[in-house]
């Protein structure tokens, strides 16, 4: 129903499905950064739904880790994650709001730098707004970005609520006047100078927490699974180098 590579779809009522933990980390607000490795092809909301595989208490315990870590960064101590992450359930929604380059997230000065260390795939979609559904609704998923029927896109319109984010972003447009202004390469990406002594002094503690991210995430690449989130597989080096760059 959906492709992420095609540009000619009529994107009404757009849903993107995501593994458990980063489905409910998402429309909790917790999670700001929704990485892939193609562009976001919509701009505003996005329902969020959570594929059928039930996540592993490693792969919670993982991503729990990494937020607590990066929101530490910014002085959040006391998130509160969801009780239980369901699955083949439709959670709630985002709203888009751009898309950039990691590279670009990773020395946008503008933003928290928290934010910024969320940066760890190849393209950065840029979420706002999440509101939950007071019930998750039961239905399949599927590839890319694709249209809910419109009988559960109208029952989820109005079973909506909004959600207060730990620490709520707002992610400025270039080009207030034109919502799809921000997109790859819209944004300069030379090296940010801004660094924390608070930041310094836990890089330990994020290098390590961004490792055991990316490796909860590398077990769908290893299954032959097309999704990619905020953190996806790669090497302890490359985690060092994003790291370094945000920082130095």
């Amino acid at each position: 129903m959906g492709s992420r590579n095609r540009s000619d779809v009529n994107y009404r009522n757009p849903c993107l499905t995501m593994h458990q933990p980063w489905a409910s980390l998402l429309v909790y607000g917790i999670k700001r950064i929704e990485g892939r490795s193609w562009p976001s092809p919509i701009r505003g909301r996005l329902w969020i739904h959570a594929a059928s595989k039930i996540p592993e208490p490693e792969t919670i315990k993982a991503m729990e880790d990494f937020y607590r870590e990066i929101y530490a960064v910014d002085g959040i101590t006391d998130l509160k994650f969801p009780d239980h992450y369901p699955v083949s359930r439709l959670l709630g929604c985002v709203e888009v709001t751009g898309c950039v380059t990691c590279e670009e997230l990773v020395n946008w000065d503008q933003i928290p730098e928290g934010v910024r260390l969320e940066g760890q795939t190849k393209f950065c979609w840029l979420c706002e707004q999440p509101q939950k559904l007071i019930v998750p609704f039961e239905m399949r998923g599927f590839q890319g970005v694709y249209n809910l029927e419109r009988k559960i896109y109208e029952a989820a319109s109005r079973g909506i609520s909004p959600v207060v984010p730990p620490l709520p972003v707002k992610f400025p447009l270039p080009n207030p006047r034109d919502p799809f202004s921000l997109k790859p390469r819209s944004l300069a990406s030379s090296p940010s100078s801004s660094s924390t002594s608070e930041v310094n002094n836990r890089s330990e503690n994020l290098v390590a927490a961004i490792a055991g991210a990316r490796a909860a995430a590398t077990q769908f690449s290893k299954n032959g699974n097309s999704q990619s989130n905020t953190v996806e597989g790669g090497d302890d080096s490359r985690t060092r180098n994003m790291y370094r760059r945000a920082h130095n």
